[in-house]
């Protein structure tokens, strides 16, 4: 049993903006596959089915990306999820735009999401990071994350998410294949 969550903003107004790429990933993810909406309440939206033989819980968080952890902490719990099935997209102003890491544990590097799902789980899940890019400076940050891509990005985005989505599988068994395969240029 697995647990994606992706990390955005409730709400039309933050819809395709750089903060909400996890949201992009998870919602492609949950089209690709025809997953099921099991839950929805004021903190969470939850989504299940089976990718690959493996039952997949699909999750995002409601609550704005600083709570976040409340969410991803209720759905641990009920249902069990060992945090090394865990993974956790989200946005990466310190990867260039499109560029995919995953890493286990480790800090949040600012990345108020994180802090919030750390308090909650502690640090011992996977990150996928996507890169957004950085605006140069750090005053720029707060504004820069709330906006939209622009179109050509937005291009280069909705490529890296399509393949991530076709090649979701390796995630829960090889991870540098997985890797591998979205770098591909094709």
């Amino acid at each position: 049993m697995f647990l994606i969550c992706g990390l955005g903003n409730p709400g039309v107004n933050y819809k395709n903006t750089r903060h909400n790429v996890g949201f992009h990933l998870a919602d492609n993810i949950i089209l690709h596959f025809n997953l099921d909406k099991i839950k929805e309440d004021k903190i969470k939206e939850l989504y299940s089915g089976v990718i690959n033989n493996q039952k997949i819980f699909v999750l995002k968080p409601l609550t704005f990306m600083n709570l976040s952890g409340k969410a991803v902490s209720e759905i641990i719990n009920f249902y069990k999820i060992k945090l090394d099935h865990t993974f956790v997209v989200h946005d990466d102003l310190d990867l260039e735009l499109s560029k995919v890491k995953i890493k286990q544990g480790g800090g949040n590097g600012g990345h108020n999401g994180l802090e919030s799902i750390d308090q909650f789980i502690g640090e011992n899940y996977f990150r996928i990071r996507i890169g957004i890019d950085h605006p140069g400076h750090k005053d720029l940050v707060s504004r820069y994350v709330l906006n939209k891509f622009s179109k050509s990005e937005e291009e280069i985005i909705n490529k890296k998410i399509d393949k991530m989505v076709k090649n979701i599988e390796l995630i829960f068994s090889d991870i540098p294949l997985f890797l591998t395969k979205i770098s591909e240029q094709n």
